[in-house]
């Protein structure tokens, strides 16, 4: 059984069809869990996961099979595929799930633990966790793109989004070593997430980016144009497809 437990206390913009890097991180977390898994619990007759923080769910419902079922307004509002039947949504805090006393095997947050109040979710891991749990925190960090329209990129975002990021973002650079992380930790090897794109899936994705919000409230779209239209003129062929890579940071430890 897997249990989701929703954090909708900011406002986010759905951008359908924009390629996001959350799907492409399923496969990769679930290899690596498996070495803790396998090392830890060899046998475990139900494995229960609460992945938090997770939004519409982008990183959890890859994770699930196919049969599927819609079952939450997240889902409905963002017009998410259906998801499985095996998973139950929940709209709660991370840092007061609703979950039972130790519950729960394994709990995730991808990419969202950056927002929680840390010491609550933490203690809020601890009720929930059942005997040799682990807890799994999730982030990717800057995009590498192949060629010569990474240096556009990088530049874009550093130096022009640069003051527009909220502070939390700090995090996410720092692959979410400026965590207290009060676990046994487990060291998980390096690894990164990857896709080929088109000009035009960086340029959405790249749209999607909360700064890119915040510099439009205070400048309006021209620094962004003027960046798409720089992007374009490195791209070559728009319809070229490019190698786009984030390097993937975990912090797993037992609970």
């Amino acid at each position: 059984m897997v249990i989701f437990c929703g954090r909708w206390a900011r406002s986010k913009t759905i951008f359908l069809g924009v390629p996001r890097p959350i799907p492409l991180i399923a496969p990769v977390i679930r290899r690596l869990l498996s070495i803790f898994w396998r090392q830890r619990r060899p046998v475990w007759i139900s494995r229960s996961i609460a992945d938090a923080g997770a939004g519409n769910s982008r990183f959890s419902w890859p994770s699930a099979s196919r049969r599927s079922l819609p079952l939450t307004r997240a889902h409905r509002r963002s017009r998410m595929p259906a998801l499985n039947v095996k998973v139950k949504y929940r709209v709660a805090p991370a840092e007061r799930s609703g979950l039972s006393d130790s519950s729960v095997d394994l709990i995730t947050a991808a990419q969202a633990a950056h927002w929680f109040d840390l010491p609550r979710f933490y203690a809020e891991a601890r009720r929930v966790a059942r005997p040799h749990a682990a807890i799994a925190l999730i982030s990717y960090g800057v995009l590498d793109v192949e060629g010569e329209p990474n240096a556009i990129a990088q530049r874009f975002y550093r130096e022009v989004l640069g003051p527009y990021w909220p502070p939390e973002r700090r995090h996410v650079e720092s692959a979410y070593r400026t965590f207290d992380f009060p676990f046994e930790e487990i060291e998980t090897p390096p690894s990164s997430i990857e896709t080929s794109w088109k000009l035009f899936d960086l340029i959405g994705y790249i749209d999607t980016w909360s700064a890119v919000r915040e510099l439009e409230k205070r400048l309006g779209r021209g620094p962004v144009e003027q960046f798409q239209a720089e992007l374009a003129r490195s791209w070559g062929d728009p319809e070229m497809r490019r190698r786009v890579r984030w390097p993937l940071a975990l912090r797993v430890g037992t609970v």
